[in-house]
């Protein structure tokens, strides 16, 4: 069982920057990946960057080069710095943790976190 907590959501001008934390605890060694994922008003849930255990992060094409993930292991933490951030950032934020319990995958979401980017 893993519990994602996530803060750091506010309201922030256009051009500015906002920093994401996604605290897990529970069955932290089990942890294979984790990610970021948002959703607008009216829009499908979709991911932002994902970190996966042997790999390069990854991101959404159009968010390379003002997103970043990151993971700090002994804070149990995940990261999203977030810059440059317009308008359309506006979105309602989640964590996702992948969990491996023997041949099974497990899969988890924090409660979200409001991001509001207007002036």
């Amino acid at each position: 069982q893993v519990q994602l907590v996530e803060s750091g959501g506010g309201l922030v001008q256009p051009g500015g920057s906002l920093r994401l934390s996604c605290a897990a605890s529970g069955s932290i060694f089990s942890i294979k990946g984790m990610a970021w994922y948002r959703q607008a008003p009216g829009k499908e849930r979709e991911l932002v960057a994902e970190l996966i255990s042997g790999n390069s992060p990854n991101y959404a094409d159009s968010l390379k080069g003002r997103f970043t993930i990151s993971r700090d292991n002994a804070k149990n933490t995940v990261y999203l710095q977030m810059n440059s951030l317009k308008p359309e950032d506006t979105a309602v934020y989640y964590c996702h943790a992948v969990e491996r319990r023997g041949i099974d995958l497990y899969n988890y979401w924090g409660q979200g976190t409001q991001v509001t980017v207007s002036s």
